[in-house]
């Protein structure tokens, strides 16, 4: 933890934050409506909430007590939240079934585009005395065929040592933790960042109200979230944890696939850790 005083990051406020970047990303974001699919989709979903009903006989006080929640969700900006904990996986998922280069697994809320752009070898953005194990992330991006990949950006953000994001709570700098990192002539890049660490999603809103009754529990493990890109290549956006790491294996976001999980070393005749992580990126 920094010297820094930490203030509360509330479900309200990050959840607030969330929903306008996403209303923010979808003012700039174009898509054709087809209405039988539109009518396939929205069927299919409400006869299997009318099956669930059904089959365990929900009563007048459980729907009551659905629809306040639902309400509520709203109220407390919470819908991001839950869509990308409990089900953006699935749509990653199917969106990236027939990719060939590198694994991607879910964007989650906290993404802000126009990170401060930096040639390689780059430092993150931080606070003097930012706390977390030093950590030298490095790797290239290649295309399928092998082709280093010129000039490729790496964006990168994470939480810090306290689980928080920089913009979704308070206290911290703008850009902290957060960076576009521009690959060299062979694609080629090494920022330097600090570990973090696993944190719980708010727990004192609408989400964490669902956690709490169902007896789950509200953990995410360390990880760093990636958005590597290069022209003529589509995107890959990813999610890397470390190996060992608390809750690797029972992430509440079901975001963790083997692939991408690191295993840093310590960094040879020197403080912190390093590792070493390529990306594989599908032609366009």
């Amino acid at each position: 933890m920094t010297d820094t005083t930490i203030e509360q990051a509330t479900a309200a406020a990050s959840g607030a934050a969330a929903t306008e970047q996403f209303r923010t990303k979808q003012r700039t974001a174009t898509a054709d409506v087809d209405t039988k699919r539109v009518d396939t989709l929205v069927s299919e979903l409400l006869a299997a909430a009318h099956d669930i009903i059904r089959r365990h006989k929900v009563t007048y006080a459980e729907y009551d007590v659905l629809k306040s929640w639902l309400i509520q969700v709203g109220a407390d900006g919470e819908w991001p939240l839950f869509l990308d904990v409990w089900l953006e996986h699935v749509v990653e998922e199917v969106a990236n079934e027939n990719r060939e280069g590198s694994k991607g697994t879910i964007e989650g809320p906290y993404y802000v585009p126009g990170a401060p752009r930096t040639p390689t070898e780059a430092t993150l953005p931080m606070r003097e005395n930012e706390g977390g194990i030093p950590l030298l992330f490095q790797g290239q991006v290649r295309s399928v065929d092998g082709t280093p990949l010129a000039g490729a950006m790496v964006e990168i953000w994470h939480a810090d040592d306290d689980g928080l994001y920089s913009q979704f709570a308070p206290g911290l700098p703008e850009w902290n933790l957060r960076g576009t990192v521009v690959g060299d002539e062979q694609g080629n890049f090494r920022i330097h960042t600090v570990q973090p660490a696993p944190y719980q999603i708010p727990t004192d809103g609408s989400c964490g109200r669902l956690i709490s009754a169902a007896g789950w529990h509200a953990w995410r493990p360390a990880h760093l979230h990636l958005k590597v890109s290069a022209p003529g290549h589509h995107l890959i956006t990813t999610q890397l944890y470390f190996k060992g790491g608390e809750h690797v294996t029972d992430d509440i976001a079901s975001a963790v696939k083997p692939e991408l999980i690191l295993d840093p070393a310590p960094v040879a005749g020197g403080s912190g850790r390093e590792v070493t992580y390529d990306f594989v990126l599908d032609k366009a």
